[in-house]
């Protein structure tokens, strides 16, 4: 085999985005193995999680292009590995983001080991980023994609240098559209189908009733900002800061429309109160309460193996936000970091990714602890409050 050919084993997901990243390998030259991943089990066959479709669509795929497949079970390290940690942050009253998980342990781990053993030099995925090695720092850079709009570097910050020096990402140099146009051309049988929407074992499906499978709900009052009790919640863990829909109170009158309130001004989750199982609730969507300054973060990984030196750079508190300047410094305790924006961010969640760049380098990124409202803000009127 020419020297500049490959072994590489594709993760084929039964979309389109992973069906052009096989076939484009495959017109230049290499060997191309798919591999689908199966990743969960339970109501597996129902409306909302069909991995037995995805299959089909990506075993027609393989057909057409000329390649192998093989069906992979993951999901006993998906359940151990991503949600067993999934609802110890839901139940510590945080938002998880389990595709950042599941990149760094299945994807890029569980599926890479898997791939070397069947002799692959290269594993490739559909997602739309891109990596370069630098001559002159001797290492591997994470970039986004070049389509603004679809770029997915965020999910990917935790991979490591041996991860990246092994993966490559064929459609992170194109737009969404131009992928539809060479599937579509290719005759590709899902060249129009509908993306994916968040993770598998959620789907399209009501999120509150799945998530109530799993954790004990645990009711509790519903505050606002004066501290008077407007409604009752089902369990901390079942709201996200920001949230809107889903809280079941009405429009409470405030005073002279303060704050961006007023008699039917939206509410908006804003503070969980773990101690005494409150949810505190503001109205409009610029409330102070929803404001961050500077935020902390911890559990880090850095793409270059080693953090980047304190300054300027942007970063991200949630996928597809735009990048927000900002600057990082060392955080109170032991390796946590703090950034500090130049701007307000709004609803920053604990439990969620904050991500740093570097123009079009992701650096890698941590786990939101805690965010800092702005200093105009009034002290709550409840007790010591998880931001």
């Amino acid at each position: 085999m020419n020297p500049s050919k490959h072994r590489i084993v594709v993760g084929l997901s039964g979309g389109v985005d992973s069906a052009v990243s096989a076939w484009l390998l495959k017109q230049a030259g290499h060997e191309v193995v798919g591999i689908f991943m199966k990743n969960w089990e339970d109501d597996d066959d129902d409306e909302y999680c069909s991995s037995n479709q995805d299959f089909i669509d990506a075993a027609a795929v393989a057909d057409v292009i000329g390649i192998e497949i093989e069906h992979v079970n993951f999901a006993a390290e998906y359940k151990d590995r991503v949600f067993a940690e999934f609802l110890r942050e839901y139940q510590a009253g945080r938002t998880p983001n389990p595709d950042v998980l599941c990149n760094a342990e299945i994807k890029f781990k569980a599926f890479l080991d898997h791939a070397m053993r069947l002799g692959a030099e290269k594993i490739a995925t559909g997602h739309y980023a891109r990596t370069r090695f630098n001559a002159a720092t001797g290492g591997h850079e994470l970039l986004k994609g070049l389509d603004p709009g679809k770029d997915q570097s965020y999910f990917l910050h935790r991979l490591t240098q041996a991860q990246l020096a092994k993966t490559l990402f064929p459609v992170g140099e194109l737009h969404k559209s131009a992928v539809r146009r060479i599937a579509d051309e290719i005759g590709l049988p899902n060249a129009r189908k509908k993306d994916s929407t968040g993770i598998c074992f959620i789907g399209e499906r009501p999120f509150r009733e799945f998530l109530g499978r799993y954790l004990k709900s645990a009711p509790g009052p519903i505050k606002d900002e004066r501290g008077r009790t407007i409604g009752r919640h089902v369990g901390l863990s079942f709201y996200t800061l920001g949230q809107r829909q889903g809280l079941g109170i009405g429009g409470i009158k405030a005073k002279g429309a303060a704050r961006g309130g007023g008699a039917h001004a939206p509410w908006f989750v804003a503070r969980k109160d773990i101690d005494t199982n409150t949810l505190l609730v503001v109205q409009g969507h610029d409330h102070p309460w929803l404001l961050s300054h500077q935020l902390t973060f911890d559990d880090a990984a850095w793409v270059a193996g080693a953090p980047p030196a304190p300054g300027a750079y942007a970063a991200k508190t949630r996928y597809r936000q735009q990048d927000a300047a900002c600057r990082l410094s060392a955080g109170g305790a032991p390796d946590t970091f703090a950034l500090e924006f130049a701007q307000p961010q709004w609803a920053v969640t604990p439990g969620q990714s904050a991500v740093l760049y570097d123009g079009e380098v992701c650096l890698g990124g941590g786990v939101i602890a805690t965010a800092s409202a702005l200093p105009q803000q009034p002290a709550p009127a409840t007790a010591a409050l998880q931001v």
